[in-house]
C-alpha cells in the first residue's frame, strides 16, 4: 500500500510539473496571438481568419492521430478549439483596450 501511495504522489508531482509547463506554453501562444492581433489591427485586417483556424485544427488532428497517445485525436482538437477561442477572446479584449 505504501508503495502505491508513493508512486501516486510521484505521478502527481510529474503532473504538476507538466501543468506548469502547459500554462507557460499557453501564455506564450496567446502572447503570439496578441501580437498578431496588434499587427492585424495596424494593417486594418480582420482578427478572425477562418482558413488559418481550419489549417491549425487540421494540423492538430494530423499530429494527434500520428502520435496515437491515450488522448483521442478528436479530444485534442476540442482542446485546441477552446485554446483558439480563448486566444481570440484575449485579442478582442486587447483590441478594445487599444480603442479606448
Amino acid at each position: 500500500m505504501a508503495e502505491v501511495l508513493t508512486e501516486i504522489e510521484e505521478l502527481r508531482r510529474r503532473i504538476d510539473v507538466i501543468d506548469d509547463q502547459l500554462i507557460r506554453l499557453l501564455n506564450v501562444r496567446v502572447a503570439c496571438a496578441l501580437e498578431i492581433g496588434r499587427l492585424k489591427h495596424e494593417a486594418s485586417m480582420p482578427v478572425y481568419d477562418p482558413e488559418r483556424e481550419k489549417r491549425v485544427l487540421a494540423m492538430v488532428l494530423d499530429t494527434a492521430t500520428k502520435l496515437a497517445g491515450p488522448l483521442e485525436a478528436e479530444a485534442t482538437v476540442r482542446i485546441f478549439e477552446r485554446i483558439i477561442d480563448e486566444a481570440r477572446r484575449a485579442e478582442r479584449i486587447a483590441a478594445d483596450r487599444r480603442d479606448e
